[in-house]
């Protein structure tokens, strides 16, 4: 995007956003792009900027854990690690060891589920690729502290061998001497020490020439003498050898691993990249959620549909004062692009104005704004600022001068893809001949199609925006009778300066400011009374319109308590259908009692009668007479449905009905007078009077 003038971030106070971004970043990558963060025009690019930063959001706000531990800025060493000859510490290796590990966990992080539901954080890694041999080469020769692993070379083995062997034979004649030389009363408090890499015993000064070997030095009080016993010599000259030999070694093992991962320094500038940009997402996600920063919809066109927009910065000023913020609601479109914003001073319409600016430039930088989530905003490619004093002493400009050569700019670079903010436009000058130059500068924006916001008190323009085409009126409110500021825009209407007003509020002598409405026209002094009065009546629909809301909001609560009423006179309802059921249950259970009752006496009138099957019948019409009639029922309805009577002759392999159960079979044989019916799997003799012949319907 284009700024003019160039200090245009500065007066809107996106430098203020970006130092605020980079307190949250935490490597050098991440640090540097947010102080040199730049403002974007590619639709593309913003829309997966700000879809990184809000996926990265809804994973903090959910607390869960994303792999971008890695901070520490490793450029040099990797830029080292390129370059033909070069050897890396065991300490550098450790950090490059580091950064592929955190790499790793990133990959294995983005599974194919979490790929799906976070697509925009995955495409940071989409244009590249983990490598596993890098964290095997150094495991292979370099322990978790960075040193050379025994194992990392035969030679090096060998040497350490051979200098653990040397050491512990030092150490057993170093004991010797130092127990030979203590107890004739030679050491000091000391007794051992190192010079030079090399063992020597502590003796006093006095003794020196009692203990043969090498001098190595004396204490600085000169009463201690180092030196290097004649027995330890030659051991300490193999163990300074093999020392030596090993750093050799681990020097020569440093440098092949160099070469070996010389070829993937490229990639491991991008996983330094990688880490940094994650990191740099997260500060951004995390200065969102300080300032309640969300996702608008983004449109690749100029316009501006804000709702509930807060000024960053002054919203979390006041939120650390636990103080409220009055937000911005505004649309601005092909058919009004232009606002005139009017009203008293210390109203709020420059904060308004740097409101909108200041959102327009975060979201096309990427970063989340305090808007409503259902906010509209469009891609600007320029943005054009003049607020405050601009008198340039320099080069012998007045207010009004430099004022007209920012407005010369304006009109000579404005295009449909323009947003301009003016403050005070035609101050500095004869209200009147700058109210017309006003007048003029606006109509020429608004015929290049331009989008802005202009502030003023300039009467003529609040007029002229009344009646052209592409402009339209706003004003902040005014609480009139407490002399208060309310801080809120309203679109639609221009507002009154209440210059009268707040002088009548102050105390100015009475007479003055009827001397002063006496020098004022009496059509603007109407006029403006009209404004005053218009605003204040508004604000008293608003505070109608506000009660009548609140009445609805009490009517659909008691809307609630009379569907709470409803659903308890249901379920009484439900309570009593089901004592009804209960009432009809308790009639089966008394006709089981009475059935119990009766089988009890048969049971008593079949041990006293010798008629036991007159007692058997009466059982089973106790039991079983209405049981069976409903299968049978059942049974004869089903038979009915499929098959029908023929009445011929009964023969082997025709279908045939039981006349008793209206089951149906097919006969087998016939055995004189009974036939061997197949039902199912079961056969079963059956007299010929008992059955039926039958055949099937035939379904149309």
């Amino acid at each position: 995007m284009k700024l003019y003038p160039e200090s245009a971030d500065v007066q809107l106070e996106f430098t203020k956003v970006k130092a605020l971004l980079t307190e949250y970043c935490k490597s050098e990558y991440a640090k540097d792009k947010a102080t040199h963060l730049r403002i974007h025009t590619k639709k593309d690019y913003i829309e997966l900027e700000l879809q990184q930063s809000h996926e990265y959001k809804l994973l903090l706000q959910q607390s869960q854990y994303f792999p971008n531990d890695y901070v520490l800025n490793i450029s040099r060493e990797i830029k080292l690690l390129g370059i033909p000859g070069a050897t890396l510490s065991g300490e550098q290796f450790i950090q490059v060891r580091k950064l592929a590990e955190s790499i790793e966990k990133i990959f294995r992080w983005f599974d194919n589920e979490r790929r799906l539901a976070y697509p925009a954080l995955s495409n940071v890694i989409k244009d590249t690729y983990y490598e596993k041999v890098i964290l095997e080469l150094i495991d292979e020769v370099l322990d978790e502290t960075g040193s050379v692993k025994d194992t990392a070379s035969g030679e090096l083995q060998k040497i350490r061998m051979g200098l653990y062997r040397k050491r512990n034979e030092l150490r057993r004649m170093f004991e010797k001497v130092v127990a030979r030389l203590n107890k004739a009363g030679y050491t000091a408090d000391i007794d051992e020490s190192f010079s030079n890499g090399r063992r020597v015993v502590a003796v006093f000064s006095e003794h020196k020439r009692q203990v043969k070997g090498i001098l190595h030095g004396e204490s600085d009080s000169r009463k201690t003498t180092f030196i290097e016993p004649e027995e330890t010599i030659p051991l300490n000259n193999d163990v300074f050898a093999l020392e030596n030999d090993e750093r050799k070694e681990v020097q020569r093992i440093l440098r092949a691993l160099t070469g070996n991962l010389s070829i993937y320094s490229g990639l491991l500038q991008t996983y330094l990249e990688v880490a940094g940009e994650y990191d740099f997402i997260c500060a951004k996600a995390r200065l969102a959620i300080e300032m309640n920063g969300n996702y608008p919809n983004i449109v690749d066109k100029a316009c501006v549909d804000l709702k509930d927009a807060y000024h960053p910065l002054l919203y979390l000023y006041n939120k650390r004062s636990s103080k409220k913020t009055i937000p911005v609601n505004l649309t601005l479109d092909e058919k009004n692009r232009i606002l005139v914003i009017s009203g008293p001073n210390a109203g709020g319409k420059t904060v308004t104005m740097k409101t909108i600016g200041l959102n327009q430039m975060m979201v096309q930088s990427g970063l989340l704004v305090p808007v409503n989530v259902t906010s509209v905003m469009g891609i600007f490619k320029q943005l054009f600022i003049h607020i405050g004093d601009t008198q340039n002493l320099e080069f012998e400009l007045s207010t009004y001068s430099s004022h007209l050569l920012h407005m010369k700019y304006f009109i000579e670079n404005a295009t449909g893809k323009t947003l301009f903010f003016i403050d005070e436009l035609g101050s500095g000058s004869d209200p009147n001949l700058g109210g017309a130059f006003a007048e003029v500068i606006m109509e020429e924006l608004a015929r290049r199609h331009s989008f802005g916001i202009v502030t003023t008190h300039y009467l003529n323009l609040k007029v002229m925006a009344n009646r052209t085409i592409g402009i339209l009126n706003g004003a902040m409110a005014f609480d009139e009778v407490n002399l208060q500021p309310l801080y809120k825009l309203t679109i639609g209407k221009p507002g009154s300066s209440y210059t009268f007003s707040i002088a009548e509020r102050i105390g100015l002598p009475p007479q003055l400011i009827k001397r002063a409405r006496g020098l004022v026209e009496e059509d603007h002094f109407r006029l403006d009374k009209l404004l005053n009065r218009t605003e204040q009546d508004l604000q008293k629909l608003e505070k109608e319109k506000k009660e009548l809301q609140q009445l609805v909001k009490e009517n659909e609560k008691l809307k609630k308590e009379m569907q709470v009423v409803m659903d308890k006179e249901r379920h009484s309802q439900q309570v009593e259908m089901q004592k009804h059921q209960n009432k009809i249950t308790e009639e089966q259970i008394n006709y089981l009692k009475d059935t119990e009752r009766k089988l009890k006496q048969i049971v008593l009138e079949w041990k006293k009668s010798d008629k036991k099957d007159e007692v058997i019948k009466q059982v089973q019409n106790l039991l079983f007479n209405k049981k069976e009639t409903a299968v049978n029922n059942k049974l004869a309805k089903k038979a009915e449905s499929k098959y029908r009577e023929t009445n011929t002759a009964i023969a082997v392999g025709v279908k045939v009905k039981m006349k008793k159960n209206h089951q149906v079979g097919e006969v087998k044989e016939i055995r004189g007078k009974r036939a061997v019916v197949q039902i199912g799997l079961l056969p079963m003799s059956v007299d010929l009077s008992d059955l039926i012949t039958v055949e099937e319907k035939v379904i149309a």
